[in-house]
């Protein structure tokens, strides 16, 4: 399958995946293309089954074809060790979804309230380029978003807390085989809490 279509594909899913019209979302995100030649790739994935009837669902066989790489984060202040880590997350696939930690979640992992609430920092991942989808994570078991994420790859930042077993034993339990893959940043003494501590009176003050 075509880059191409799988990148429609990926569109499609990622519709799906936060209840979005997946007709103005292709529109907009394949702007360099005709609508008669979205058209026709719609219709060869059709052709091929990798979409169902409605033309924007995936079937088994469209979502086979998907490679899905998993990232998370609390991402209260985007920095470059974030980008390198995301770029990294997904040149590993076909789509990368992004969960942002909840409120509750980044404070208790952060031992302190994040400086930006979880729809700020939703929607600033969301606008980064290499993001597909990003997502609210669950505020009770990680192992719930990764159910319905399903992905193949699981990538981990440099400086995030879970371990790999732990997250493999996590995915056994949801009866998921999924890769981990521990991303290094290009920048591993840059974080968002060094960030805080160097520039917090002006952080705050903003």
């Amino acid at each position: 399958m075509r880059k191409l279509q799988r990148d429609i594909l990926a569109a499609m899913h990622a519709c799906h995946l936060i209840g979005a019209d997946p007709a103005h979302s292709i529109g907009s995100r394949f702007g360099m293309l005709s609508e008669r030649q979205i058209r026709q790739e719609i219709d060869e994935l059709v052709e091929k089954q990798a979409l169902g009837p409605d033309r924007t669902t995936l079937t088994e066989v469209g979502r086979g074809s998907l490679h899905i790489v998993l990232a998370g984060g609390v991402f209260d202040i985007i920095h470059p060790g974030h980008i390198h880590t995301l770029n990294a997350a997904k040149a590993l696939g076909d789509m990368l979804v992004v969960v942002v930690a909840t409120d509750h979640t980044a404070e208790k992992m952060k031992k302190r309230r994040p400086l930006h609430s979880e729809v700020q920092r939703q929607e600033l991942v969301s606008s980064l380029e290499m993001v597909d989808v990003c997502i609210m994570g669950n505020q009770g078991d990680i192992f719930e978003t990764v159910k319905i994420v399903q992905p193949e790859t699981i990538a981990l930042g440099y400086d995030q807390a879970h371990q790999e077993k732990f997250i493999k034993d996590g995915c056994k339990r949801i009866g998921l085989e999924a890769r981990v893959a521990r991303l290094q940043s290009k920048m591993p003494n840059i974080s968002s809490s060094k960030i805080e501590e160097t520039y917090g009176d002006s952080i705050h003050g903003i």
